[in-house]
Order: structure tokens, then sequence, then C-alpha cells
């Protein structure tokens, strides 16, 4: 039986949505709720031509045997922020088994299908699990995720760029705030390349996952276009947030179950986004937290930059 605890309840992702579309803007976590959306990313992850995704996958692949080494025999917990269907997370814990880890897992996500998936997949190996739907992104959710004085070491991942798909430096200091001395933390990030960086995001396969959301309330490709814009962020050098938006070429109402909310022509709803690094910019970001790089690796390309790190 999958055992999934809810901080957040599908009536506060009702309501957020209703939010966030009168706000016009739609954070991350609503990319991943309605299940046409789910099913689009699910596509897009079986897709070998997605190469973002495949960079962070295989990049755990080749290096799970190496990271596991450095985690002591005995009982661990995996905890996951934002584990989608958890698959990269298998890997891992797949290693860490066979180096005489005694892996509990704890996926946490705001997706229910994909935490579904996630628990599904590690029960399927005899693996201890708990899902918990929650957002990190609300401080509430975050301290809930602390750990109790038994709970063993853990070792938090946070992988597939996720930390890029929100404010970063925020975001490393609320992680840096959940370790304990023991505990230890997997992160990743794309490297920036430019041009290449844009192509990765602006094809069809992920437009079709960028358009799912907005499919789901009714929204077509007739009703307007949708725009990838590579950003800058001034608070440090080579930061650079790849963004989306949807701008309406004629009035629009999106259908979100009895309501109905209009988008006029010309208004701009602003999706969510996506920061890529320089390698240097993302080893800062993490020192400057108080984080310790005990190891590193990088895709076979040069695209993706994992590290483990702890507070010590």
């Amino acid at each position: 039986m999958i055992a999934i605890q809810a901080l957040l309840t599908e009536n506060d992702l009702a309501d957020e949505f209703v939010a966030a579309f009168r706000a016009r803007r739609f954070a991350e976590k609503f990319f991943y709720w309605f299940p046409l959306s789910v099913r689009a990313w699910l596509a897009l992850c079986s897709d070998g031509a997605y190469r973002n995704y495949e960079r962070s996958r295989s990049l755990i692949a080749q290096s799970s045997d190496d990271l596991a080494r450095y985690i002591p025999p005995g009982p661990v917990e995996v905890l996951s922020l934002g584990s989608g269907q958890g698959d990269k997370d298998l890997l891992l814990m797949n290693a860490l088994r066979g180096h005489g880890v005694r892996v509990s897992y704890v996926p946490v996500d705001t997706s229910q299908a994909l935490l579904e998936l996630a628990c599904q997949g590690a029960l399927a190996v005899g693996l201890a699990t708990l899902g918990i739907k929650a957002d990190v992104t609300r401080a509430g959710h975050l301290a809930a995720l602390a750990a109790d004085p038994e709970t063993p070491p853990r070792l938090v991942l946070l992988i597939g760029n996720t930390l890029g798909a929100f404010d970063p430096i925020a975001a490393a200091r609320d992680l840096r705030a959940l370790l304990r001395p023991q505990d230890l933390l997997i992160v990743d990030g794309e490297i920036y390349a430019a041009q290449q960086t844009l192509a990765g995001y602006d094809n069809p396969l992920n437009r079709r996952f960028a358009w799912a959301p907005l499919h789901a309330v009714g929204i077509t490709e007739a009703d307007g276009e949708l725009v990838f814009e590579d950003r800058t962020d001034d608070r440090l050098p080579g930061l650079h947030p790849l963004a989306k938006h949807f701008r309406a070429t004629r009035d629009v109402a999106a259908r979100l179950g009895g309501e109905s909310l209009t988008l006029r022509a010309g208004e701009r709803l602003e999706m969510n986004h996506s920061y890529k690094y320089d390698a240097s910019t993302f080893l800062r970001i993490l020192a400057d937290v108080g984080l310790t790089v005990r190891w590193r690796g990088t895709s076979d390309d040069g695209r993706f930059l994992m590290v483990l790190a702890g507070t010590t």
C-alpha cells in the first residue's frame, strides 16, 4: 500500500491555481498537477531526445557507486525534494544498498501522480517508503520536513536541476537550514551554454509539455503564443534564468471547473522558469550558504554539474 502524508491538499492546489491565473503567473508546481501535464512530462522523460533529462539521469547512473562510497553503512533516510517519479532516486538507492546502507525513502513533491509513481517504484524493490505531498517553497512545509531526534542520518536529494526551478540563492539557504552535521546533500545544476541552452527548451518536444497546463483549461495554440526568453539575474555573474510566458492574441476564457477566467488579448501569463549557471556560480551559491563540496562530477558533455556536499 502506498503511504503518503499530505501537507498540501488537492483543494489547496485548486485554490492556488485560480489565484495564480488571476495574478498572471504560474509556479513550477502547476506543470505537474493536471493529468495531461503529467502525461506530457513522462513522455518527455521517456524520449531520449530530451537531452536535459538524459544528462541528469546518466550522471546519476554513472556516479551512483562513487557517491555510495561516501555514505557509511547503516541506516540512512533518503529525502528527495522534488522527487518527481523517483526513477533517478532509485538508481542511487540501489547503489547505496549494494554498499551496505539500509535505505528508507521519503520522496517529497507537490504532484500526487508523480509521488505515487516514486513510492510504487521504491516499494517494488522492497524499500521502506513514505511519500510527503508538500511545497518546499513554503516555510511551514519545509519546517515540517526537519529531522526528528530519532531520524537517522539523511541523504537529501535535489536533482534534475530542481534548484533552478526556484530562486536558487534563497533555496540554497533553505537547504542548508535543513541539514544537520551528520546529513549530506546531492544537488545538481545545468551549466549555461547560450543558444544551445535555449534550443534545449524551445523545441517541439518541450513545447508540448509547456502547453499541457494551458490545454487542460481550454487554452490552445490558436489563442496565443508561447515565448521562451533567455534572461539575466544581476545578483550574481553567471546566473541565467530561462523563462517563458504565454501571450494571448485574442480574448481567452480558461475553464476551471465551474469558473471561467478571462485573459484579454495582449495580456501575458508568466510561466515557470529554470535557472542555468556558470559552473563557478553554481559552486559559489553553495559555498555562500556554508556548504562544503566533498565530491563533484559532470556529465559527459559538461552540461550538468552534480555535487555531494555537507555542512562541514
